[in-house]
């Protein structure tokens, strides 16, 4: 778990606007560890969260592209289900409102990333204790003998 730089940016909604974006992210070699989209009639915002902000920004600013930077939580997680049903109930055990999120398709190991906007960072990161897998790992299924299965 790690608190990140994420990158909202606002576009036109119009056709390869995005694709331009993207690709002068490619050419200055800025790798994406999440990204999301959502539009309006008139307009787009792609959040992204960069391995690198500060070629990012430099890119943004370059482009002359219109952005708000806000910090995010990235929790990793194991790829499997319930793992972010366990994070969201700790922290709404805690009255800590998730204000939005979004997961990434995976990442190293099998793992994916889940990605938080919540009003108070640094309470979340303690309630979630360093590692968001603590109560994730009781949804486990127990492992039992074949002669113990039902047929």
């Amino acid at each position: 778990m790690n608190i990140e730089k994420q990158f909202s940016i606002f576009m036109v909604n119009k056709p390869g606007i995005m694709a331009q974006i993207l690709s002068e992210f490619a050419r200055a070699k800025i790798n994406i560890t999440a990204l999301t989209v959502m539009d309006s009639v008139e307009h787009g915002v792609l959040r992204i969260v960069p391995e690198s902000a500060d070629k990012m920004r430099e890119v943004l600013n370059h482009i002359n592209m219109q952005f708000n930077e806000t910090e995010v939580l990235c929790v990793t997680l194991p790829n499997r289900a319930g793992a972010f049903a366990a994070v969201a109930e700790k922290l709404a055990k805690a009255h800590i409102n998730i204000a939005y999120a979004y997961v990434t398709a995976g990442a190293k190991g099998g793992k994916t990333t889940a990605v938080l906007k919540v009003a108070d960072v640094k309470k979340t990161t303690k309630v979630l204790g360093g590692s968001a897998e603590l109560d994730s790992d009781s949804r486990r299924a127990e492992r039992r003998s074949p002669s113990s299965r039902k047929n």
